[in-house]
């Protein structure tokens, strides 16, 4: 399950971040001073934050009172790309997933780390009785939900939050995925049915906007669609029976009309079926390029995740040389890729 050896604990918290650097040290804080059964850590995974989130995650490194594990990508690669890097780097028995925003109480953490250990959960979500997003945010979120309803082999109504709580079972088989368009809720649905959901608190976020775009809610609709469902597919074929069998009632009609001596309907009506047609084409041909374009990104080795670096926990690098000794190269950082 992870690349990070060392003394288990009973929970770690991965907290992907993305221009965070205002936020992230106060959730830090707050993790660190919680007192779950086992013990934690917490592994911080910058996604190519553009502002200043590497300097502030290292120095947190350096000063947390927790094992604190920091994972540097080499670009931007998105939300779930970062979460499964820092599952691989995981060792909790364990592993919660929330944002840098503090739109997540850290108070809540024991609470669903406990509701998921106590009652033998490989998966448990949280849901929110209010959501402090922006409007069309929380109609993306309800969309997107909708849509997993149709695709994922998931419990009807389950809210899929990215603060949820998973068994080291369920990181383990989840990590094995390797493709360049990871969606971990469908993952995790592939993986297990015993699943959970607990309500929490949502907060207003702390600092700046969201990170999350409108593009970037449509690319991951896509790799929920394309990735772990073939109903799209299967749509585009009973698009193609349905403008099939319309095309057949009109070619009736036509021929109703000039055995009857009718002049056949004429220029509109004919452009109409035709725009009507291609557009339906257009859109079956979409689907399957997406679907192509995919798979051949996939076979031709399009990265999930490029790690630059790996700060380990302060206790366990290498001693610093004392003065006048020559230093060990890659002391501090280590590379690796994911």
């Amino acid at each position: 399950m992870t690349e990070n050896p060392g003394r288990p604990v009973g929970l770690s918290i991965v907290v992907p971040v993305y221009r965070g650097a205002a936020t992230v040290g106060a959730l830090v804080e707050a993790l660190s001073a919680l007192k779950p059964a086992g013990g934690l850590e917490i592994v911080l995974v910058n996604d190519g934050s553009p502002d200043n989130s590497g300097e502030v995650c290292r120095a947190l490194a350096r000063t947390a009172t927790v094992p604190l594990t920091y994972v540097e990508h080499a670009r931007n690669f998105g939300e779930h790309n970062a979460v499964m890097t820092g599952l691989r780097h995981a060792r909790g028995a364990y592993v919660i997933t929330m944002d840098d925003d503090l739109q997540n109480p850290p108070e809540e953490v024991v609470r669903l780390y406990d509701h998921a250990r106590l009652g033998g959960w490989d998966v448990v979500y949280t849901r929110y009785a209010k959501k402090e997003h922006e409007g069309w945010r929380n109609l993306g979120s309800r969309f997107a939900n909708g849509v997993a309803d149709l695709l994922l082999d998931k419990p009807k109504g389950l809210y899929l939050s990215s603060f949820r709580c998973m068994s080291a079972l369920a990181v383990r088989e989840v990590a094995k995925y390797r493709g360049p368009y990871p969606y971990v809720d469908g993952l995790l649905m592939q993986v297990t049915q015993r699943l959970d959901s607990i309500e929490v608190k949502h907060l207003p976020r702390a600092e700046g906007r969201s990170n999350y775009t409108l593009k970037r809610l449509v690319l991951l609709w896509l790799n929920l669609a394309t990735n772990f469902s073939v109903l799209p597919l299967r749509m585009a074929i009973l698009a193609g029976v349905a403008m099939g069998v319309l095309g057949l009632l009109a070619a009736g009609i036509v021929i109703w009309e000039g055995l009857t001596g009718q002049t056949p309907s004429g220029w509109a009506s004919m452009m109409t079926v035709t725009l009507l047609v291609a557009g339906v084409q257009f859109l079956i041909l979409g689907v399957l390029g997406e679907y192509v374009g995919r798979a051949f990104l996939s076979a031709n080795g399009k990265p999930q995740g490029v790690v630059r670096e790996v700060l380990p926990p302060a206790e366990e690098r290498p001693a610093e040389p004392e003065a006048g000794a020559p230093a060990l190269p890659g002391a501090a950082r280590v590379p690796a890729l994911s």
